[in-house]
Formats: structure tokens, C-alpha cells, sequence
């Protein structure tokens, strides 16, 4: 009897080594780990692959026609802005996330970088290693965050995860998303936004947790800035367009905003220059992409995005992870 032929699974770029053990560990599964990004080195790898499991590269449409046996993209991790989810429906290709596996990490890091604006916390830690210890006592202005207005935009996996966090600090939590029922953000002691506009003027800080689609590119913008209190924060750990970075640039040149915490740049995949104007503000604290990425959630992506692809080979992919099942033509 002829041995049933492996099904080959590509890693574009490494994931923690709890996932490829645990395709490793399979009699019917090959592994290949490929580390960059170039194009043409993946569409010539995906050839003989069926599936991929892809962390920031991107999946474009020739990536994904250079595939003939594909069957699974498997997201490690939750955004799929890089990925062509209709060119993969198109061939009822299903793009999976991890929807689970970081949204505490990136609510944790939401935190972190509205703690660090309000504490002034890289002008405190430039000022102790210059030797201006007294000095920077009597000239900081740091905030408590205790009392102040902050709107959670998009009350999702992240941004509910980020209410919880922002009430023990005793933070007075707005939530605002048109696809979450009213009671839900309720009753987890949001006083709930139905107009962005009308609200802002009001908050103290905002804090972005929506995908990037054509609904929320530019969410935050020159309009949403100038109704802001000069004072106000802005936290983006979602995606870089969902803050509208000229916008930001400008409102931050002219005083008209307090500042900004910023995992995620328009420019992704390609990191910011090191001269980009964002990066020469005081009160512009960033971060390299990395709100999901710690220990724990490392981990779980990795298990989480090899584990969906094996339940694709199996037949029994659940459909919450799917994030283009609704573009699939109807199945027979």
C-alpha cells in the first residue's frame, strides 16, 4: 500500500518553538521555516505547501496564486491587513487569526504607554542618566490618571480587555463601537459613546482597538484631533492607519494634542525611518509593533496558529478564527 503523501506546512519567519513542535510532531506533516520576506523566495517556497503560517510578510494575490495545493494562510496573530483575504476567498482559501492569544498583552501595553505619557516617564529616565535628578522634580508635570475621561474605540477582544484595566486605575471608561450591543459595554461599567464627535471633546485620552478597514482608516484624524483638549493622549496599538499620522504630526507640531503612544506605523511592514517626524517629539513615546508579543502570548500565537491548521487538514477548523469565510462562494 502506497504511503499517503505529507502535507507540507511553510513558516514564513520563525514562530516560538511550541508551534513548530507541534507540527514537527506529526508522522503526515513536513515543516519548512523560511526567515524572510522576499517575494519571490516565498512564492517560489509556497509551491509545494499546504498551508502557510505567516507573521508580518506580505500574502498578496501572486503569493497566494503561487500556491496550487494551499488549502489554510494562518495568521500568527490577529491583524490580516497583509493578507489578500478576497484573492484567498476566491479559491475558498480560509484566513485564519488567533483571535485569543494577545489581547491581554496588547490591553496590558495599551496601559503601559498611557502610563508613560502621563508620568513622563522618558523624560524621568533620560533626566536621572543626565544628572538632572533635582532639576527634573521641579519641572515635570506628570498626571494622575485617577478621575480623568478615557474612550475606548472598538470594544472588542482588545479594547474590552482594556476597560477593566483603565476602571482599577479609577479612570472614568467611555467604549464606543456600532457593533457591540450597548448593554454589553454597560455592564462592564462603560458609559457607552453613540457619536464619536460629540465625545471627544470631553475625554482626556482615547485609545484605538478597531481593525484596519475602510471604516476605520483615518478614524482619528485632523477633524477628531481639533475637537480633542489639548491635553489629550492618543494611544494606537491597533494598526497605523487607523490614526491618521499626518494628522498627528500636525496637531503635535501645533500644540493641539498632549501626546501619543504608538506601537504601529502607517509604513508597515517597513519599520519607520529613524528620521521620521513622528520620532522627534518628547511627548511621542513608541514601540516597535510589539504590544502582542510577550512571553506568555508568543506562545499561544504560535500554538494557536499551527493548531488551526492542522484542524483545517482535519476538517474541523472552527469558523471564529475564519476572518473571510464571509467572502467564500457557498460551498458545492
Amino acid at each position: 500500500m502506497a504511503t499517503p503523501a505529507k502535507r507540507r506546512i511553510l513558516f514564513i519567519q520563525r514562530v516560538h518553538d511550541r508551534g513548530h513542535a507541534l507540527a514537527a510532531e506529526r508522522d503526515d506533516i513536513d515543516i519548512d521555516v523560511y526567515e524572510g520576506r522576499d517575494p519571490d523566495e516565498i512564492r517560489r517556497r509556497i509551491a509545494d505547501a499546504d498551508a502557510i503560517v505567516v507573521r508580518t510578510a506580505v500574502i498578496d494575490r501572486s503569493v497566494i496564486d503561487a500556491g496550487p495545493r494551499l488549502a489554510i494562510i494562518s495568521r500568527h496573530g490577529v491583524g490580516y491587513d497583509a493578507v489578500d483575504i478576497a484573492a484567498a476567498a476566491e479559491r475558498s482559501i480560509p484566513v485564519t487569526i488567533t483571535p485569543l492569544a494577545n489581547a491581554v498583552s496588547v490591553a496590558e501595553h495599551a496601559m503601559f504607554l498611557l502610563l508613560s505619557l502621563a508620568k513622563n516617564a522618558r523624560e524621568n529616565d533620560a533626566a536621572v542618566r543626565t544628572g538632572r535628578f533635582e532639576a527634573a522634580r521641579v519641572s515635570m508635570k506628570p498626571l494622575d490618571l485617577a478621575g480623568r475621561n478615557l474612550l475606548v474605540v472598538g470594544f472588542g477582544r482588545t479594547g474590552s480587555r482594556v476597560v477593566p484595566r483603565a476602571l482599577g486605575f479609577g479612570m472614568n471608561v467611555y467604549a464606543i463601537d456600532p457593533y457591540v450591543d450597548r448593554t454589553v459595554m454597560e455592564a462592564a461599567g462603560c458609559t457607552v459613546a453613540d457619536d464619536l464627535h460629540a465625545v471627544l471633546p470631553e475625554m482626556d485620552a482615547v485609545t484605538v482597538h478597531t481593525p484596519l478597514n475602510h471604516e476605520t482608516r483615518g478614524i482619528i484624524g485632523a477633524r477628531e484631533l481639533a475637537l480633542m483638549k489639548p491635553t489629550a493622549f492618543v494611544v494606537n496599538t491597533a494598526r497605523g492607519g487607523v490614526v491618521a499620522e499626518d494628522a498627528l504630526l500636525a496637531a503635535l507640531e501645533a500644540g493641539r494634542i498632549g501626546g501619543a503612544g504608538l506601537d504601529v506605523f502607517e509604513s508597515e511592514p517597513t519599520p519607520p525611518r529613524p528620521d521620521h517626524p513622528l520620532l522627534g517629539f518628547d511627548n511621542v513615546i513608541v514601540s516597535p509593533h510589539c504590544a502582542g508579543v510577550t512571553i506568555e502570548s508568543s506562545m499561544r500565537m504560535a500554538e494557536y496558529s499551527v493548531r488551526n491548521v492542522l484542524d483545517c487538514f482535519e476538517g474541523r477548523l472552527d469558523p471564529d478564527v475564519v476572518v473571510n469565510r464571509h467572502l467564500m462562494p457557498p460551498p458545492g
